[in-house]
């Protein structure tokens, strides 16, 4: 039976980055993996809509986001964490973790955060260094206002620091245009890359902190990874492999254009959404995202359940909910490599699951409602070659 990954994250990968991995390996200070590590970094400032440097490390996006809190903050500094899901709560215990002073701002999970929420904390609490929040938060499935979110920090002397690991390349997201000083990304999103490596880009402003930090850290070092892109280098050896497939799929990206892109991430979770409540089933997040849908489990139906006649008839791979909301939700992926017709067959894999399960529903239901989305649209959107 043939596998569709349709977790938020990993992802697909297209066949042509899959296959860039096997070239022979080539040594990471020589002047071709410079070449291609200057191409890259071009690309990503494309895909991050920034002027700031990349720095790229061999690690999952949780290790960049402590990178950006062990060189920004010192021990009692504070922090503003805006907790809407479990990838929120993370910035909150990292920044424990350093002996930050940190402040939570608490959303229901599966809503965004209110812009003037956060005004309010950052009036509150004057001397917070460092707003740190999500583009898309994984866990819930809800996608953050960072553009006026942007704003609001520009005008303090706070950075703004955003984890856009499962929003970035799938997001209408412009870091430097928004006032975005620290982005975090990784590479098993809508990169379309294995799991390996994660990004940071920083602004002057945030920069400035950086230079105050007496936090020991030597692998996690900005001053280290500027030093070395200076040179068009990482400071210790990088996973090369994934370098290499890195340039693949930013290329690939930039050549269909990062706006044509979002616009088929747009497309797709629609067809997503419409397809999921014609079943009459619930999407849990306020707003929605562009790269994956969470779908509150109707009453009789076990999430174990569901993602194994997903898994084991049809072939599909799910992921289930996490923290306070295991048991109650499975998410469904619609980013990277994906097209049009790779949502037709999730939801036509959805209905047949949920039919078997003794869920009451109109068998072509959720299929017919995404088609309908689809053809009214000029162009869905084409997977590339």
């Amino acid at each position: 039976m043939k596998t569709r990954l349709f977790t938020p994250g990993p992802t697909q990968i297209p066949e042509q980055i899959r296959l860039s991995q096997a070239q022979s390996i080539i040594h990471h200070r020589s002047e071709a993996f410079s070449k291609i590590f200057v191409e890259v970094n071009e690309l990503l400032q494309y895909v991050f809509q920034t002027d700031n440097g990349v720095f790229t490390f061999s690690s999952s996006g949780t290790g960049a986001m402590e990178a950006v809190i062990a060189n920004t903050l010192n021990p009692g500094d504070e922090v503003l964490a805006v907790r809407g899901g479990k990838f929120g709560e993370r910035w909150a215990e990292i920044g424990e973790a350093y002996g930050a002073t940190v402040h939570t701002l608490d959303v229901e999970w599966g809503c965004a955060p209110p812009p003037a929420k956060i005004e309010e904390m950052l009036r509150r609490y004057p001397d917070i260094k460092a707003v740190c929040t999500q583009l898309v938060e994984t866990s819930t499935g809800a996608l953050y206002d960072i553009k006026e979110i942007g704003r609001i920090v520009a005008g303090t002397p706070a950075v703004l620091v955003v984890d856009a690991i499962s929003g970035l390349g799938g997001e209408h997201f412009l870091a430097d245009k928004w006032g975005v000083d620290i982005v975090v990304a990784g590479s098993q999103k809508a990169l379309m890359l294995p799991p390996g490596l994660s990004f940071v880009s920083i602004s002057q402003k945030a920069w400035r902190l950086v230079e105050q930090v007496n936090n020991p850290r030597y692998y996690w070092s900005f001053a280290k990874a500027k030093a070395a892109l200076d040179k068009d280098q990482t400071p210790f050896t990088p996973a090369i492999a994934l370098v290499v497939a890195l340039r693949e799929s930013l290329l690939t990206i930039r050549q269909e254009s990062i706006e044509k892109v979002i616009q088929r991430h747009q497309v797709c979770a629609s067809a997503m959404r419409s397809g999921v409540q014609a079943l009459g089933l619930c999407v849990l997040g306020d707003p929605p995202a562009n790269t994956l849908t969470a779908i509150e489990l109707p009453q009789g139906v076990s999430e174990k359940q569901l993602s194994a006649v997903l898994r084991d008839d049809f072939g599909v791979l799910v992921a289930g909910g996490q923290a306070r909301l295991a048991g109650k939700i499975v998410r469904m992926a619609h980013m990277g490599w994906v097209d049009a017709l790779d949502v037709v067959s999730s939801i036509s894999a959805l209905e047949m699951s949920l039919h078997r399960l003794g869920y009451d529903l109109q068998l072509g239901a959720g299929v017919q409602a995404v088609e309908k989305m689809l053809l009214g649209v000029n162009h869905p959107g084409t997977r590339q070659a």
